[in-house]
């Protein structure tokens, strides 16, 4: 016998094997057989507007793998309550594939699952049984009494038309597969929106329907409009109702054609196109035009370009115009080659950049311009090398060439040599990062979604653009004559260079509660011990004149006792604790806007509800996003404008980089923050997406546009 019968009130499972003997290795096809008593049915995988999917429960021999349930088609069962569900009547074989595993030993097995279904007449009960089968592992393999029964449902199976490789497909000799189009067919009415199915059917065709898959964020309503063809296509009409926050781009399903007794159908992807509104969750990059290659290339160069006058680069360019005065009166030759090796440092930083963006995309993540900064770890250690940059500018000490101690990387970013150059061009990366330049979050939105050359591409033009001022004074020394004579003024104009590049310090720190916690005020301790190791080293080991050895063991000796106790034991860097709140606040101020936590939901609820929507993608982090929030949102006139067009206030905090703000900002074409949209109370309306660098006047204009629409 291939298998065991049990019964269940008005259902009867049965499990049923294709072979009665296997090798390891093989795929032995299971069907789970419902017979279901005169006038009950059971349920398809989506049953529709009531019932329940019948559900499969292994219990298997170790190596023994199931596979997914292959649902044959099903049928509409219309009730009188206008509830329309998705059944089986009579029996249904609900066909599973089971692979053995190469090293099974031989002998018999007993394959066993417990099947639960919901079984209904007018009346509906809950069914369940334990079913099981025989199989002998052993040298040959051997087809069972029901191999016939299982291929003929295999055949009653859909045909994948979208693409995908089911492990069992029907057999069908000679079937062509339609290709099959959709497109949305108008904007929103009473809640629902429809949709066109076309493909060529057969001109004798008796019935055209499409069955959807259950989703989450959308259903697929049963009524079908069969609409008039132009003789070689067949045309269907269904409506869906959204669930989130967001009409769907894609539908899945089986579309139904039946010519006579024959009764096709066919798995569907389908990828809806024409008119799209950009609601919340969108994906609007797709939606809106994308710029022509030549013009993201232009956005980038001129992004980076404008990188040089943000102010996380500041720092760094006041340091670079110091050498540009001590390169100034120098062989043209050597300048142009110091300008060379700092485009160089900015050069290979950016394909550093390009490099981690390409191995997140290639791990399934999401990739975002900034991202490092999101890592607790990353800013523990440019928390140090800065202010080790700071400490050095302002002397607390210097590298010397026989020095070992206190790694160059204090000293490097205020020579003039080569070395100081690289440096320099890495520096100025990595603290462009946290800034989004005008027309830079275009061309990195364009970039985060191509292919690895193309983003390679384009992160080598956004360093051309930041590196190309230095470039082009090195390589016209004329230009520098503009600068002031060396002199004693450097040495002072060098030390209160330290001052910004310390804000910076004191900045990198600021974000690290976000990650630690209370724990991040011991990084601002060994900070401390940090610069007293620094001016321990450079007073009594460099510039001391006895007992040198002493200083420098001390030196050393902070250094060592902060950096264990202080950064490994309290702070424990290497391990910050999960689950704690961002730093940014909801509510900057008493008076403050009433930001509310952003999602794809809230936003949809909130537009339904008639109101404008204002979204802030923001982060700790991004110095472009905290200007815009204190010169242009977080201002008496916006705030009073909110209130009167009674707009809510949404705030996606990306300082921890959640995965599904990566993924919206990706939806609007940015790589990163800052991105501030306007949405008009009018549901099917468009957002509004503003600029990276606000003013009052472009948030004002936009609210104003958004109450009007």
């Amino acid at each position: 016998m291939a298998g065991m019968r049990l019964e269940a009130a008005h259902t009867q499972a049965q499990l049923l094997l294709g072979s009665k003997a296997a090798r390891a290795g093989d795929t032995v096809l299971a069907g789970v057989m419902l017979r279901m008593d005169a006038k009950w049915h059971t349920y398809w995988r989506n049953p529709g507007a009531s019932g329940m999917a019948t559900r499969i429960d292994w219990d298997l021999p170790p190596g023994f793998e199931p596979g997914e349930i292959h649902w044959p088609v099903p049928k509409k069962l219309y009730a009188e309550d206008d509830l329309t569900t998705y059944v089986y009547y009579d029996q249904v074989v609900l066909l599973v594939p089971i692979r053995l595993a190469l090293d099974l030993a031989p002998g018999p097995r007993t394959l066993r699952a417990k099947v639960s279904w919901l079984e209904c007449e007018v009346a509906c009960l809950p069914g369940d049984a334990t079913v099981e089968a025989p199989l002998i592992v052993g040298s040959e393999s051997e087809p069972s009494e029901s191999a016939g029964l299982l291929n003929e449902w295999r055949n009653k199976l859909p045909i994948p038309a979208d693409g995908s490789k089911p492990a069992l497909t029907p057999e069908v000799p000679g079937l062509t597969v339609p290709e099959f189009t959709a497109r949305w067919d108008g904007t929103e009415k009473d809640g629902l929106r429809p949709f066109v199915i076309e493909w060529a059917a057969p001109a004798d065709l008796s019935e055209a329907d499409f069955l959807p898959f259950a989703s989450d964020d959308y259903e697929v309503k049963a009524e079908t409009e069969r609409l008039s063809g132009d003789g070689s296509k067949t045309r269907i009409r269904k409506q869906v109702k959204k669930l989130g926050g967001r009409w769907p781009d894609q539908i899945a399903g089986l579309v139904i054609q039946q010519t006579g007794p024959e009764r096709r159908a066919f798995q569907v992807q389908l990828t809806l196109e024409g008119s799209r509104d950009l609601e919340p969750g969108l994906p609007v990059a797709s939606a809106l035009s994308k710029p022509s290659l030549w013009r993201v290339l232009v956005y980038a160069f001129l992004g980076g370009l404008i990188l040089n006058i943000m102010p996380c680069v500041l720092p760094v360019i006041a340091l670079k115009i110091l050498g540009f005065v001590g390169q100034a009166r120098e062989e043209p030759g050597r300048v142009r080659v110091l300008g060379l090796v700092y485009a160089v440092g900015v050069m290979v930083s950016f394909l550093v950049l390009a490099a981690m963006v390409i191995g997140v995309k290639a791990a399934g993540h999401k990739a975002g311009w900034g991202m490092q900064f999101g890592n607790p770890q990353f800013l523990v250690l440019l928390t140090v090398l800065i202010t080790l940059v700071a400490l050095n500018l302002f002397g607390l000490f210097e590298i010397t060439p026989g020095a070992r101690v206190m790694d160059a990387a204090g000293n490097l970013a205020a020579k003039q040599g080569a070395a100081g150059a690289f440096f320099n061009g890495v520096l100025a990366t990595i603290l462009a990062t946290p800034c989004t330049a005008p027309f830079l979050g275009v061309a990195l939105g364009f970039a985060f979604t191509q292919s690895t050359p193309m983003i390679l591409l384009i992160f080598v033009v956004v360093a051309l653009g930041l590196a190309s001022p230095y470039v082009v004074l090195s390589w016209n020394p004329a230009w520098l004559k503009f600068l002031p004579k060396p002199g004693r003024w450097m040495e002072r104009f060098k030390v209160a260079m330290g001052f910004p590049m310390l804000g910076t310090a004191v900045w990198l720190y600021s974000l690290t509660p976000a990650h630690y916690g209370p724990r991040a005020w011991w990084l601002a301790f060994f900070l401390v011990l940090l610069a007293l190791a620094a001016w321990t080293f450079g007073e009594f080991f460099q510039r001391g004149r006895s007992r040198r050895g002493l200083g420098l063991a001390v030196a050393i000796g902070v250094l060592l006792a902060g950096y264990l106790y202080a950064v490994e034991r309290q702070l424990q860097w290497r391990t910050p604790p999960l689950n704690l709140e961002t730093g940014t606040r909801l509510k900057s101020s008493p008076d403050g806007i009433d930001w509310q936590p952003w999602s794809r939901e809230a936003v949809g609820q909130a537009r339904a509800a008639g109101h404008p929507v204002l979204v802030d993608f923001t982060a700790d982090w991004c110095l472009t996003c905290q200007a815009n929030k204190k010169f242009a949102l977080e201002i008496p006139q916006v705030r009073a404008k909110l209130k009167e067009i009674n707009a809510v206030a949404f705030l996606g905090d990306y300082t921890r980089l959640p995965a599904n703000i990566t993924e919206e900002l990706n939806r609007y074409g940015r790589a990163g923050v800052p991105l501030v949209l306007v949405f008009p109370a009018k549901p099917d309306a468009p957002p509004i997406v503003l600029p990276e660098a606000l003013t009052p006047g472009i948030v004002l204009d936009a609210l104003t546009r958004a109450a009007q629409s």
